[in-house]
């Protein structure tokens, strides 16, 4: 990542991670299809009506990840092996305790939850049993979701994705088998979901645990250093706040979403699983970003930090508005995947016809904390993130939305938001990129 030319690498290393989430985010329809064709739309509902919800309780321990993404990517670039083996079996530990944590707080507060939000009746019992099975695979989808880190922060993604693919795959087949042959429903793809995530959490930790590097983890050793804690929780803690509070907003929205009824539901949740596709391309460019810039900074190259975001930047944009364009013309197409009902096929065409063409903006509005985490500055891009999405969303919901109830008027709160965070996040991106390198400057003629 320090040396030659940068695009090639950038594409070498954030194709398979975007493989990877896009190849998760199919397994992740199956469900949505199997049930939405075999169980009805109010099952369909009952399935969407959860994702928001499930981000909020699990999206903090997630951005933590990256935080041991961080820090194992620089001591790795800077040849540190005590420092990252101490911070690799942290990083496991850690996510160990949240995975536990969070299936005793997900399977205790579901219902609590999905009736705040205004989930319907004739939903909600539906939406319980999911969250509920979904929330005991916790320990195995934070344990996939660090050790990935992990090899993500090595410069290694194609292990991760061949492990995706292997529980996907089998993701698929107990869908089938557990919704058509045995129909369980809701239950039935949870089921295949908590399995799935079981065959790629085995995956990942064998991996580590059978690695020669400095990376390599070993049971004996699982214990928690508290400097290193330290610095994951520096730069993944705001990250993790900036991402939970974020889906907070999208449960609001959601919330405004279920007052149009389960058939609104079922619309916006399709394709809200087509926009997943969208935001995992630019996601994994940013992951890239993030990983490029901090072993850059480690070794202080800080024009090539520069050319880091600039190449992620032309790869972001040219490749969501792509998909995003695509996602546009065919949206009425592939929402037919989902479901047969015309009206869900409608809902679902209003929420994408504003959503996707400027998709291109969250990835340029994602760059650039990526960037400034990479230099280890999370906080205030995470401030930053909240005002600016969180807060134009929330203004949107409750000054202007109730005038013009429409799902179209609703979800122009998201290019809106986006437009107003990237101006901040550039704006805080020039006087840290300006500090840092006066501090490469200073620690130069120390030298």
């Amino acid at each position: 990542m320090c040396n030659g030319s940068i695009m090639d690498k950038l594409i070498s290393f954030s194709v398979p991670l975007m493989i990877s989430s896009i190849l998760q985010l199919m397994f992740n329809a199956v469900d949505i299809i199997v049930v939405g064709r075999f169980s009805g739309s109010r099952a369909l509902a009952a399935v969407g009506s959860t994702t928001a919800l499930i981000n909020i309780f699990t999206n903090l321990f997630i951005g933590i990840s990256l935080g041991a993404n961080v820090l194992a990517a620089r001591y790795h670039a800077a040849g540190r092996g005590k420092e990252m083996s101490e911070a690799v079996h942290t990083a496991i530990t850690l996510a160990l305790i949240s995975g536990i944590v969070m299936a005793f707080v997900g399977v205790g507060a579901s219902r609590m939850a999905l009736t705040l939000m205004g989930t319907p009746g004739d939903v909600i019992d539906l939406s319980v049993v999911y969250m509920r099975i979904y929330f005991m695979g916790m320990p195995f989808f934070m344990l996939y979701n660090y050790g990935a880190a992990i090899l993500r922060a090595v410069g290694d993604t194609k292990r991760p994705l061949l492990y995706l693919i292997a529980a996907g795959c089998a993701n698929v087949v107990l869908d089938l088998l557990l919704v058509i042959v045995i129909p369980l429903g809701v239950a039935g793809v949870a089921i295949g979901t908590v399995t799935s995530q079981m065959i790629s959490c085995i995956l990942v930790i064998r991996c580590l645990h059978s690695s020669e590097g400095d990376y390599q983890l070993r049971f004996s050793k699982l214990t928690i250093k508290k400097e290193h804690l330290k610095r994951i929780f520096q730069v993944g803690i705001p990250a993790g706040i900036q991402s939970t509070v974020i889906n907070f907003s999208n449960a609001l929205l959601q919330s405004s979403v279920n007052s149009f009824g389960a058939t609104a539901m079922a619309g916006y949740t399709a394709a809200n699983n087509i926009i997943g596709f969208l935001y995992a391309a630019v996601n994994a460019v940013t992951q890239a970003c993030m990983s490029f810039t901090s072993q850059n900074y480690s070794v202080k190259k800080q024009k090539r930090m520069d050319r880091v975001l600039a190449d992620c930047m032309i790869l972001s944009v040219g490749v969501s508005a792509v998909m995003g364009v695509g996602a546009y013309v065919f949206g009425a197409q592939i929402l037919k995947i989902y479901t047969a009902d015309a009206e869900v096929i409608r809902c679902g065409v209003e929420v994408l016809s504003i959503t996707t063409v400027p998709y291109f903006l969250c990835g340029i509005m994602d760059l650039f904390p990526g960037a400034l985490r990479g230099m280890g500055h999370s906080a205030v891009p995470m401030l930053l993130s909240v005002i600016g999405t969180v807060g134009t969303r929330i203004v949107w919901i409750y000054l202007f939305f109730p005038h013009h109830r429409s799902l179209f008027f609703l979800f122009i709160s998201y290019p809106g938001s986006w437009i107003i965070t990237i101006l901040m996040q550039a704006v805080c991106f020039y006087f840290v990129r300006k500090q840092c390198k006066m501090e490469i400057f200073l620690d130069s003629a120390d030298a």
